[in-house]
């Protein structure tokens, strides 16, 4: 179960260069509530941009400040120059593409004992299949493939505080 004392949201290469994929739309709402609930709960954040001079910068609507995004040229972003997850044990994982940088990061995460969960509504590839076959190997090899609103309601933990409606409102 995700700890809002032990997890960090990782968000993986949501750059312009992919907006013309049918998935990024869903993907880009996912990862925007992911991202505002971050900055809510106070849960650090680490966004990563697979060569931003090709593929662009992270897409305008969530708001990353600028110099925050760890631009990498190597597919998993746990193998990038200045990654770092802030000393947590669990990563909620989302971007672009499911079946290479999200894949590759989730597998290294894995192998170094980070307990992973991946949004299935804000993780996406060029082609649906492609997803949906990572999505299920990633679960095989030990990721807890969840929803936005499943991981968002388990880091609140409970309702009836300024958090959970605040929260809430994202959701709904």
């Amino acid at each position: 179960m995700l700890s809002r004392d032990e997890a960090a949201l990782l968000l993986i290469d949501l750059q312009e260069g992919f907006r013309r994929y049918p998935s990024f739309d869903a993907v880009l709402e996912g990862c925007k509530r992911l991202v505002q609930a971050a900055r809510l709960l106070q849960i650090p954040m680490l966004v990563t941009e697979q060569y931003p001079k090709g593929l662009g910068p992270t897409a305008a609507e969530l708001a990353i400040e600028e110099g925050q995004p760890l631009e990498k040229t190597v597919f998993s972003a746990a193998r990038a120059r200045g990654f770092d997850l802030f000393g947590r044990t669990q990563a909620i994982v989302c971007g672009i593409e499911a079946h290479v940088c999200v894949s590759q990061t989730v597998l290294d995460l894995l192998h170094r004992g980070i307990e992973v969960h991946l949004p299935a509504d804000a993780v996406g590839s060029r082609h649906e299949l492609d997803c949906e076959r990572a999505l299920q190997r990633l679960q095989l090899a030990g990721a807890t493939v969840t929803t936005v609103e499943a991981a968002l309601f388990e880091l609140l933990e409970r309702a009836g505080t300024a958090e959970f409606k605040a929260v809430q409102r994202l959701i709904l």
